[in-house]
């Protein structure tokens, strides 16, 4: 079977699964077309139980589309000593490298979740939340859906992931072994120490989780500086003296911490402050 006819086969059991969506007419569709519906589709897709068929589907889709944007192997990460020669304390166990963080077969890459936990619904969004869950699949959203049931019964009905804290959960599809979560600061007005701290916490908490796990490299996002406002400058600087702190203690435990950057000037400022 050629890979269109794959996909359309998939497109056809993923309308067919959809609550609301039974009768898309897709028919005229491009392949990117018929991609970026079979994207919207799963980020659209409330929790609640996957065929065996059409996780089959879905995976096997994911990992040609993994295939097709080749995968980023540690190994091929220069350090930040070996890519621009830099004196920085660690600079042997520090990558800065730019680009689509879902690439990455690391030991775990940072997901910057919402308080919901779910992933992103807004189809096709250009979010770090979004990109992950559908480069990971819906098993993701699944799981996570699971780990914030179990904290409700623990916590109340209306309970919602606090900033700061760190989940982990398999990655499924993605080439690297775990994904862990973590519910960045939200800026609405002025930045304040609470926010700075609440970051520090979300850099801190993932490298505590990595240290529980035995997790030897990570690939942390631009945390918050997106969606959640977060000035990117000091964003920059918040992770990298955390990070810094976090090697003179337990450097000896982990391989790479890597900075994983997607805009121009975010590579620019962290090529300033790992300089």
């Amino acid at each position: 079977m050629r890979g269109t006819e794959k996909i359309e086969i998939f497109l056809e059991k993923l309308k067919a699964d959809s609550v609301e969506y039974k009768e898309l007419e897709t028919r005229g569709y491009s392949l990117e077309e018929k991609k970026n519906a079979i994207r919207s589709l799963m980020n659209i897709r409330m929790p609640r139980e996957l065929s065996d068929e059409l996780v089959n589907l879905q995976d096997e889709f994911l990992q040609e589309e993994r295939n097709a944007k080749g995968v980023v192997r540690l190994a091929d990460i220069p350090t930040i000593k070996e890519a621009f020669n830099s004196n920085s304390a660690h600079a042997h166990k520090v990558s800065l490298w730019q680009g689509d963080i879902t690439r990455l077969e690391v030991g775990a890459i940072v997901n910057a979740a919402n308080s919901q936990m779910l992933g992103c619904f807004v189809p096709c969004h250009r979010c770090i939340d979004n990109s992950i869950h559908s480069a990971a699949g819906m098993q993701l959203r699944e799981e996570c859906s699971r780990i914030m049931s179990h904290r409700r019964m623990r916590y109340g009905r209306n309970y919602e992931e606090p900033t700061g804290t760190a989940t982990l959960t398999n990655a499924y599809n993605l080439p690297c072994d775990h994904v862990i979560h973590t519910v960045g600061p939200i800026v609405y007005g002025r930045l304040n120490d609470k926010l700075c701290q609440d970051l520090q916490n979300c850099y801190e908490n993932v490298l505590k989780c990595c240290l529980g796990h035995d997790i030897k490299s990570v690939a942390f996002c631009c945390i918050s500086t997106g969606e959640f406002h977060f000035p990117n400058d000091k964003a920059a600087e918040i992770a990298w003296k955390t990070v810094s702190a976090f090697l003179e203690k337990h450097g000896g435990r982990m391989e790479r911490i890597i900075f994983n950057v997607f805009k121009d000037s975010d590579m620019e400022l962290y090529k300033k402050i790992l300089g």
